[in-house]
């Protein structure tokens, strides 16, 4: 049922793409997409950079992938699964794209050869592996010298083979490590890992190699309201119909609503029909947030929705993370006052919230009041992570949400008692 879900979503972007507004260029802006830099954040929107319907096609062609790497022999699909589906398709419109994805994927490939597991048992590294993919691009067409054309050499292509293959070898170990580093509070669980990854080989390329980095900066147009809030509401409204009508997906969704999220995987403890209930009434409160804050509906928001969505089966609740969403708009308020630096509907801001909200275990083991000030805490950090790793790594927030865990948790743990610890007292 789950593969048939993720399926059914890749179909809906192809029909988005056809759709969309300007449906025209969607073949001119996919190949903007896969040659411009991708460094963050880049908006796919914007007519420069790609073209709506060629984002769409972007993420019909990335899913498609995905979707078929569920197939292969030893995959077993539940909620890590969605959560990697869902994030690699949400950066389908700012920064990944279907060219610079490969590498990786084939790094995982040889790393499943070499310690002689099915392609299919490794099926989540090999989405995983893919947030550093803006680095594979940079590689293949502006390295070591950053010109204002893309060009294609045979040194560019034989460097992002070796990142891929060391970023494929890698990432599966340092995923299994990660929770020892942020305690299974943070969500992004792969986000530790890739930020550390790429901060390493960023240094090897640029820091240690003595090349000028690229500048890093956000590129945004001024993106489609109408499309992006159409596409979004029925799409999720559909699951809502389709849970509803699936056996359990009612009563069971009461009990999953009330879950802390912690180290939980909602797909091994809810019937499908609740996880698919989720998905759709957690994106609808998401499109909600989003404009009742006024935020520009660019490449990265609609990124920024299906990539806080991929937590919908693995610990996220719109209850778990209204708390985080109350931290960032009170840090977003202050701008008002000349306290903070980005108002409430940034872009930065709406990016940020969406991996804010993989601390959504910490409101739901310590209290709202808890899940206010990590959100308050990943809002302080999250723009000034990319300068350790150049802007090349997709998953910054997740890697600024494993960072939050790693200060915040021990003093938690120290000074207060979870519900759970308070339950069991």
């Amino acid at each position: 049922m789950l593969r048939a879900l993720m399926c059914a979503f890749t179909a809906a972007f192809l029909i988005g793409a056809v759709l969309a507004p300007d449906r025209g260029a969607m073949f001119s802006g996919l190949g903007r997409i896969c040659t411009l830099p991708a460094q963050l954040t880049k908006d796919y929107f914007k007519p420069e950079l790609g073209s709506i319907s060629g984002t769409m096609l972007n993420y019909f062609l990335v899913g498609a992938v995905c979707c078929a790497l569920m197939f292969l022999p030893g995959a077993k699909v539940g909620g890590g699964t969605v959560l990697g589906y869902f994030l690699t398709l949400g950066f389908c419109s700012y920064g990944m794209n279907i060219l610079n994805i490969l590498p990786l994927m084939l790094g995982v490939a040889v790393y499943s050869l070499l310690r002689k597991q099915p392609f299919g048992k490794n099926l989540n590294f090999f989405m995983f592996t893919t947030a550093i993919s803006p680095l594979i691009t940079q590689v293949l067409f502006y390295y070591p010298v950053m010109g204002e054309t893309p060009h294609l050499t045979f040194a560019g292509v034989l460097l992002a083979l070796v990142i891929g293959v060391i970023a494929g070898c890698a990432m599966p170990a340092l995923c299994a490590h990660s929770p020892a580093f942020h305690k299974g509070y943070d969500l992004y669980n792969a986000g530790p890992a890739a930020g550390f990854l790429c901060f390493l080989i960023y240094a090897a390329l640029y820091k240690i190699a003595g090349v000028e980095a690229p500048a890093i900066g956000a590129d945004l147009g001024d993106g489609n309201h109408l499309f992006v809030n159409a596409f979004c509401i029925a799409l999720f409204a559909l699951c809502i119909v389709f849970g509803f009508l699936l056996n359990g997906g009612v009563k069971d969704y009461g009990r999953l609503l009330m879950d802390s999220g912690y180290k939980s995987d909602f797909t091994a403890k809810y019937s499908v029909g609740a996880n698919i209930m989720n998905m759709g009434v957690y994106g609808l409160f998401i499109v909600l947030y989003y404009n009742l804050i006024g935020a520009k509906f660019t490449g990265p928001t609609m990124g920024a929705i299906f990539c806080m969505l991929c937590c919908c089966c693995n610990g996220a609740t719109p209850l778990n993370v209204f708390p985080i969403m109350i931290g960032y708009v009170i840090m977003g308020l202050m701008n008002k006052a000349g306290i903070t630096a980005f108002a409430v509907n940034a872009q930065a801001n709406i990016v940020g919230l969406c991996f804010a909200s993989g601390l959504a275990p910490i409101s739901g083991e310590y209290g709202i009041v808890a899940g206010i000030v990590a959100g308050m805490l990943h809002y302080c950090l999250v723009t000034s992570v990319p300068g350790i790793h150049g802007g090349f790594n997709l998953y910054n927030g997740g890697f600024t949400a494993g960072i939050v865990c790693f200060i915040y948790v021990p003093i938690l743990e120290h000074y207060f008692k979870s519900k759970s610890q308070r339950k069991h007292a």
